[in-house]
């Protein structure tokens, strides 16, 4: 008999899933699958806006081009073509830092510069950071000597390079635009691992920079430019994806509400929207869904599972402003910026999404999408869009200037959406997989796991699904 398999939640990692398990089944691999959905839609925060010849990112914007996963995915749908990549002549990241836009000096990796002269005369850093970066050059055995061989937080190791500065003017801002997390809760090993392995390496942060980039400069490799995107946005994706499924395998505005054993297989009961209970019985089944309520359904199947999955989330809100080509707006040119606490403004960052890849607005155009994350959002998120816009324009105004008001608006919303990963979340997951294992036919999917870009979304959703069809 086929394998029956299935796929709870339609975000980005079940739609990958299921994407991968339909093209299995074409290419002849014996498995019946169904994909349930709550929403009226699929690609969770992948999601783009398209009017008026402006291309609205919701969620991200792109990938970071290192991970090849989403571009090899891109290819595989026929969009080799529509893949575009960031204006990295172009790329400057600002800092808000004492009412001013600063640039980041050139060629720093995150917080680590390439090379001690890039930091003379940048208003960015005060002499005592300057002085801080210099001498984590020299300390470099001590540091490789005294390198932790436990986990810790990602203010402790970059307080220990850095100091306390460097931490509060990029560290914790650069990280707070991707996670909306507390660095002095999150895990180094979990979110910096590049550099954690530098520091083994090395000891100095600064000095694998250089030594990375000699190598590479003896090999005549190039780096690649820095993201990755679509043309017509990342939620062209998700559609690319959809498109692909079978016709009967998906049912949408179809909730999940209990999961039970019945044997070895798996028992989903689920609800539509005139309240008709279903009971589906699988094989394996692929849970992609919201970290609290994976947790929720694994308290009755394994108590301790569920509380190694115990994590706090962080949310986001996102408001993107376009404005027309007769519109008077100019803001510096570059990438956007970065807000640090106590700089004045409530922002987390804010994208020049008109600067930083191509085809995004019409010729002349312009747009900026604002973000607020952690407790900033969590106050904003039951506020109306209007509201939400009102506010968001108030505080990009403290730092780009007067806008007029834009010829377009998009509010988004994400409660929860991004798990924080704590101290010790690396020895928990393999702990956690340890017990998901030896249940049997179970796999969990989403960024609560084992990364929260795109492209790892995309790789461990493909894998588990080809684990579950027992193709791997």
């Amino acid at each position: 008999m086929p394998r029956s398999i299935l796929v709870v939640g339609g975000g980005v990692a079940g739609l990958a899933a299921a994407y991968e398990l339909a093209k299995l089944q074409r290419a002849g691999t014996a498995l019946t699958f169904t994909f349930v959905e709550a929403s009226k839609r699929l690609g969770g925060i992948l999601e783009t806006v398209r009017q008026d010849g402006f291309v609205v990112e919701c969620g991200p914007d792109g990938w970071v081009s290192e991970k090849p996963w989403a571009s090899e995915l891109a290819k595989e749908l026929g969009m080799q073509n529509d893949l575009v990549f960031s204006n990295d002549a172009e790329r400057v990241t600002y800092v808000l830092r004492e009412g001013r836009l600063q640039p980041m000096p050139d060629g720093m990796r995150m917080m680590v510069p390439s090379t001690l002269e890039s930091l003379e005369g940048t208003p960015l850093f005060s002499d005592a950071a300057r002085s801080a970066y210099a001498a984590e050059l020299q300390r470099a055995e001590d540091l490789k000597r005294t390198a932790p061989d436990h986990d810790e937080s990602v203010a402790d190791f970059v307080q220990r390079h850095f100091g306390e500065e460097v931490l509060r003017v990029i560290g914790a801002p650069l990280l707070g635009g991707v996670l909306g997390g507390d660095v002095r809760q999150l895990s180094v090993r979990s979110v910096m691992k590049p550099f954690v392995d530098m520091e083994r390496e090395h000891g100095s942060l600064i000095a694998a920079v250089q030594a990375r980039n000699e190598q590479n400069r003896r090999e005549g490799k190039q780096r690649p430019l820095i993201f990755t995107s679509l043309r017509n946005g990342t939620g062209a994706l998700a559609e690319a994806m959809a498109a692909t499924l079978p016709p009967g395998c998906l049912r949408m505005e179809c909730a999940a509400t209990a999961i039970s054993r019945n044997g070895p297989r798996w028992v989903v009961e689920t609800t539509d929207t005139d309240r008709t209970v279903r009971r589906h019985e699988a094989d394996a089944l692929l849970l992609a869904t919201p970290v609290h309520r994976t947790q929720a359904w694994l308290r009755g199947v394994d108590a301790h599972a569920a509380e190694l999955l115990e994590m706090p989330t962080s949310s986001a809100v996102i408001a993107a402003f376009c404005f027309s080509p007769d519109q008077p707006v100019q803001w510096p040119k570059g990438f956007g910026f970065l807000s640090p606490a106590g700089e004045g403004s409530r922002l987390l960052a804010g994208p020049f999404s008109d600067q930083k890849y191509p085809n995004r607005v019409p010729e002349g155009g312009h747009m900026v999408r604002a973000y607020f994350g952690g407790a900033e959002a969590d106050s904003l998120i039951a506020q109306s869009d209007e509201a939400i816009a009102a506010f968001t324009r108030e505080e990009l105004q403290k730092v780009v200037g007067l806008l007029p008001a834009p010829a377009l608006t998009v509010v988004r919303r994400w409660p929860g959406a991004l798990p924080q990963y704590g101290v010790g979340h690396g020895d928990r997951m393999t702990q956690l997989q340890a017990r998901v294992d030896a249940l049997g036919g179970l796999y969990l999917l989403g960024n609560a796991y084992r990364g929260v870009g795109l492209p790892e979304l995309v790789r461990d959703s493909r894998a588990a699904a080809r684990q579950a069809a027992e193709v791997d």
